[in-house]
């Protein structure tokens, strides 16, 4: 669902790609040109034991100069208008 929004043209013009690998991780989604990381987390990312893997990860994507949003499976399914208008203003503040 939230892919039929970024694909192609993406948000404001901007080019996403899924699935893509950055370093020893593959992200959700990328815009490259925005240095941006989009993540959906499904149940298991509320383990605490995962919850603190995310952590180090984001952690070590911001070293390398990514953005990353997070985002619960629920809200996609059941916001998707929430999580798109807070990428749209992620795009913006760069």
């Amino acid at each position: 669902m939230l892919w039929r929004s970024l694909r192609g043209a993406g948000l404001a013009g901007l080019k996403f790609r899924r699935q893509v690998p950055i370093g020893d991780y593959v992200v959700d989604f990328l815009c490259v040109e925005q240095m941006l990381v989009v993540e959906l987390d499904g149940a298991p990312h509320d383990d605490p034991t995962r919850k603190q893997h995310d952590a180090r990860r984001d952690a070590e994507l911001h070293e390398r100069g990514y953005r990353v949003l997070r985002f619960p499976n629920d809200l996609v399914i059941g916001g998707g208008d929430i999580v798109l208008e807070r990428i749209r203003a992620a795009i913006g503040e760069k």
